[in-house]
């Protein structure tokens, strides 16, 4: 990043956190997009608020810290059931009634069965204090086996199709960190409205292998090649996430770079974990003044980044969980 647009995106952070949240108001806005088939839209980056939200240690900055991103355009707040033991959801259930109707809220479920993704289901809404789901996912597919659970006549997908048929949510979903060829798999077989998985420069053309995800200089194998194009065509809606693998990348290549790459990919959003204020004024900034990048921009930016590196993040990810 040139020294004059650093110099900008730190005043506009500073500006950002040094204003009133309400002094934004409802003028402030980010380009949207559709949801895949879902019809719903949303800003082109999300809250994200896994373990990035919860870094946020005092209650009084975490809720600061969320108020300040729908402020600043945010429409997407993505959380998990999971996360910080439930933390996350009761973090934003503190703020969300008031502000239901501005916001699109997607929750993760960990249970594998019909009964226990129907508990997890009930406490998510009391957690969140609302009435409904926007989107609702079946959290961190792992692979073939776990694939195999998901689809046991009672597994979690019943229960899935049930809250949308019954609507409590209005769309379903899968994510997946690590297992590309079986997010491929589930996608195919199932009736999904969107998925969310792993999209940044360093794992186009990373492949499955024993023992988890590698790098390669093959056009095939990873996200990018296998998962994301069967999302297209079925026009789910696609969320990036780890667009900066939990800041593996950061020092690779420019912020601004590893954003574009993303959003210039067929997704409906990134979903982005922002610890820090300043965090979420940069990336508003650089999303409102996004312009997409060319597929041989995007090639020569993941050719730039070394093979060792991008080896030790699939190794990262291999058992990673965003708790």
């Amino acid at each position: 990043m040139d020294l004059s647009r650093r110099q900008f995106l730190q005043g506009a952070a500073a500006g950002a956190i040094a204003a009133p949240a309400a002094a934004f108001g409802a003028a402030a806005t980010l380009p949207k997009r559709t949801l895949g088939r879902t019809g719903i839209e949303a800003s082109i980056v999300g809250f994200g608020s896994g373990s990035r939200f919860l870094m946020y240690e005092r209650e009084d900055k975490a809720l600061e810290a969320l108020s300040l991103a729908l402020d600043l355009g945010i429409t997407y707040i993505d959380t998990a059931h999971s996360y910080g033991d439930g933390k996350s959801e009761e973090r934003i259930g503190r703020i969300l009634p008031e502000r239901r109707n501005q916001v699109v809220v997607a929750t993760k479920l960990s249970a594998r069965t019909a009964d226990a993704a129907r508990r997890q289901i009930e406490l998510s809404l009391k957690r969140l204090r609302t009435d409904r789901l926007d989107v609702l996912h079946i959290h961190a597919l792992a692979g073939p086996e776990d694939l195999a659970a998901i689809e046991k006549p009672d597994g979690i997908l019943k229960a899935l199709y049930e809250a949308r048929d019954q609507k409590v949510t209005r769309a379903i979903g899968i994510t997946c960190h690590a297992a590309p060829e079986a997010l491929k798999l589930a996608l195919e077989r199932h009736d999904f409205d969107c998925t969310q998985m792993a999209l940044n420069a360093a794992m186009a053309r990373m492949a499955d292998a024993k023992g988890g995800m590698k790098a390669t200089p093959m056009a095939r194998g990873g996200f990018e090649e296998l998962a994301l194009p069967v999302a297209v065509r079925k026009r789910m809606g696609v969320i990036a996430m780890k667009v900066f693998a939990q800041d593996q990348i950061v020092a690779a290549a420019p912020i601004e770079k590893l954003l574009g790459y993303a959003l210039s990919l067929p997704v409906s959003l990134a979903s982005l974990g922002m610890p820090k204020p300043e965090f979420i004024a940069r990336n508003t900034e650089l999303a409102r003044t996004f312009t997409p990048m060319s597929a041989e921009d995007r090639r020569r930016l993941t050719d730039s980044i070394a093979l060792e590196r991008k080896a030790a993040l699939a190794s990262f990810f291999s058992d990673h969980l965003d708790a």
